[in-house]
């Protein structure tokens, strides 16, 4: 059963990200203040989850949340400051953008840089063991499959609809067939010993 907090004395988000591992497209990420006192039976981390169970969940966070806040950093800043940086840019743009300003963070996984003037703790699998962490990693994991999927209308080729930018077989091959779309990171290795030549030509 997930915790409702890290600690008690202070307002605290929880904090997580989705597309870290991807191919292609955007990495979001989510920052969410629940009441003390919420509870949802099927709420986890959002990659144990049924799509129909996260959107499920996503309606009620986005309704009982005392706050929360959703960011992404496109895959051309991923590209230019790494996955790392641009995942914690995306955490700190999600904080920027809630309504109410928590007391104490709790990230999921084990690096983040500080953000100003509000502390915060580094947690591994944060999202299964923590409310607002899993609730985090529902918006994150519902916003960017949302946005990939919109994605996908423009190049069907890649079967982005079903594996939402991550490496798949099924999207490999489509990156070998007709090449990386503008969308896929560069900074990746998309196909073993071949993708270096794949972007001579964007």
């Amino acid at each position: 059963m997930l915790q409702p907090y890290y600690q008690n004395k202070l307002l605290e988000a929880g904090c997580d990200e989705a597309g870290r591992g991807c191919l292609s497209g955007p990495v979001c990420a989510a920052a969410v203040i629940l009441p003390k006192k919420f509870y949802h039976p099927l709420l986890n981390d959002s990659k144990t989850l049924k799509e129909s169970v996260r959107e499920e969940l996503r309606g009620v966070i986005l309704k009982e949340a005392l706050a929360y806040g959703i960011a992404m950093v496109d895959h051309e800043e991923i590209d230019r400051i790494n996955i790392l940086k641009a995942s914690i840019k995306a955490m700190h743009l999600a904080i920027d953008a809630m309504a109410l300003k928590p007391k104490y963070l709790i990230i999921d996984g084990n690096r983040f840089t500080p953000y100003p003037k509000i502390p915060h703790s580094c947690i591994i699998k944060g999202d299964s063991l923590y409310a607002s962490i899993a609730a985090a990693s529902v918006l994150a994991k519902t916003t960017r499959d949302q946005y990939m999927m919109e994605l996908h209308h423009q190049f069907p080729q890649y079967g982005w609809n079903k594996n939402k930018g991550y490496g798949t077989l099924s999207h490999r091959k489509g990156i070998a067939e007709f090449g990386p779309s503008p969308f896929h990171r560069k900074s990746f290795k998309l196909l073993n010993n071949a993708s270096l030549s794949l972007f001579e030509n964007l």
